[in-house]
């Protein structure tokens, strides 16, 4: 049986102006950035409809994203992503460790986002085939609580032979009674099919094995030329010489059920299949987030040391920004129209401390604006995610109603701008710190609590953080 084909999900209705709308929905403030991101997102669009000489000329323009922690830099490709249903990975830029050196090399990104690009479409394969695989689940349960009561496997062929190779049709219930003639047997099964049905057998025990053999494609023992790739390849080698090895195990109707899913859809998709639509979805639309760009920037004069390993490592991200072939266990992608977003505070060091080749390749950039006390408020209500909402949630839980009026709210706002002003400018994270203590001795006896109201008031806001209001030193407690 083929799978169906997976494609993108439209992007025709994603213009500029509505990608920058749907990033309103959990993003507060910074526009600019919108807008940049919005413009790269849509200039792909524009790119596939282009004739195939004129479209393998035109490269996406990388963004660097400028601005301290806690603004959205994040938040904003993590969220274009998901919009366009676009392979996403993000990395640190620290992680990684020039050639020659102990660590991660930097094609290590693009064999990460090739995994993620292979599990996001092997996910929607299976989605897209679980009806027909659910509708063979019934007749292999049946088949494990009855065996020989399919009249199929009487008629066609041997029962073991019919029955799914994940499954072991031996039921301790039912393996010690006596053969009956065919009519009963079938007669039993139909009222097993009902009481299945109706959820009556979800709690009996059936014995399942389940065969452990590795999915998805193999990988030459050195292709990626990486420690943790040659221990997954082992790894991988392993699974297979043990892939016809099967593991029994005693489990309700409800878990097999389960397993027996799993292994149908396991079969249903062709892993090649998936490798070469992720392999697409990658080149095509793949995007890297690569956050704290600034801390691999060489300030001032460069020298030896720590200097010489930040800028090996930005040397290496050239080709793969430029645009190269990488290989990967899947096969070789070709980085060369897969979209960079990188970012970093650069509080220390500036966007010019970082090579003049890397600067090229991210030739657009987009300053990302302090937040004050306005759009924490905005922050704490408007969002889908909103802070209060989710707090409001948590307690709802336990029966405890609460309730936050604008006076608080304010409060809470222009507390934390002035906490952001006197220590570190942590962004909208230090609305995170400011809920959690807040609502620590709410959080704390909730229970007790249960079914009451609580209004949340400015007095309320001072009387539970008034170590900060009162004392700047104090503030230090607050992260």
């Amino acid at each position: 049986m083929s799978e169906p084909d997976v494609s993108t999900k439209n992007l025709e209705e994603l213009t500029p102006r509505e990608i920058v709308s749907r990033l309103d929905n959990y993003i507060i403030g910074q526009h600019k950035a919108k807008k940049a991101v919005a413009i790269a997102l849509r200039n792909r669009t524009r790119r596939l409809k282009l004739p195939k000489e004129i479209r393998e000329e035109i490269a996406p323009k990388n963004i660097l994203m400028i601005g301290p922690t806690g603004v959205g830099k994040t938040e904003i490709a993590r969220r274009l992503a998901k919009l366009c249903g676009a392979p996403f990975l993000k990395v640190e830029a620290t992680k990684y460790t020039e050639v020659g050196y102990v660590g991660r090399d930097v094609e290590s990104m693009i064999r990460d986002l090739m995994a993620v690009g292979y599990n996001v479409v092997k996910a929607e394969m299976q989605e897209q085939m679980k009806s027909s695989a659910e509708e063979k689940v019934e007749e292999a349960l049946l088949d494990l609580l009855l065996p020989g009561s399919n009249p199929k496997q009487k008629n066609d062929m041997p029962p073991a032979d019919n029955l799914p190779a994940f499954t072991d049709v031996t039921n301790t219930h039912f393996a010690e009674q006596p053969a009956a003639p065919a009519g009963d047997m079938s007669a039993t099964r139909e009222k097993f099919r009902q009481m299945l049905r109706e959820g009556k057998l979800e709690e009996r025990e059936v014995e399942v094995s389940v065969n452990r053999r590795p999915q998805g494609p193999t990988m030459e023992i050195f292709a990626g030329g990486n420690i943790e790739d040659l221990e997954s390849t082992m790894m991988n080698l392993t699974n297979m010489i043990s892939g016809s090895r099967s593991k029994k195990k005693l489990v309700t109707v409800k878990e097999a059920r389960e397993i027996i899913i799993a292994e149908q859809l396991d079969k249903m998709i062709d892993p090649d299949k998936v490798c070469d639509e992720a392999k697409r979805r990658v080149e095509q639309m793949g995007i890297i987030f690569i956050d704290e760009i600034d801390k691999i920037a060489v300030r001032g004069e460069r020298g030896g040391g720590q200097d010489v390993s930040r800028e090996g490592v930005q040397r290496d991200i050239l080709p793969i920004v430029e645009g190269s072939n990488v290989n990967t266990k899947y096969g070789v992608v070709d980085t060369t129209h897969i979209l960079f977003i990188a970012a970093g505070a650069f509080s220390v060091s500036k966007p010019s401390d970082l090579i003049p080749e890397l600067q090229g390749r991210f030739p657009l950039r987009v300053e990302l604006e302090s937040l004050n006390a306005e759009d924490f408020r905005r922050i704490l209500l408007e969002p889908k995610n909103a802070l209060i909402k989710q707090y409001t949630e948590l307690l709802a839980t336990e029966g405890v109603t609460v309730k936050f009026n604008d006076d608080a709210i304010n409060r809470m706002s222009s507390l934390a701008e002035e906490v952001n002003t006197r220590m570190e400018n942590i962004g909208a994270r230090r609305l995170h710190t400011i809920m959690e203590n807040l609502l620590e001795d709410l959080s704390f006896e909730a229970d007790a609590h249960a079914g009451e109201t609580i209004e949340i008031t400015a007095d309320y806001v001072d009387e539970h953080l008034k170590d900060v209001v009162q004392d700047q030193d104090l503030s230090k407690y607050i992260l």
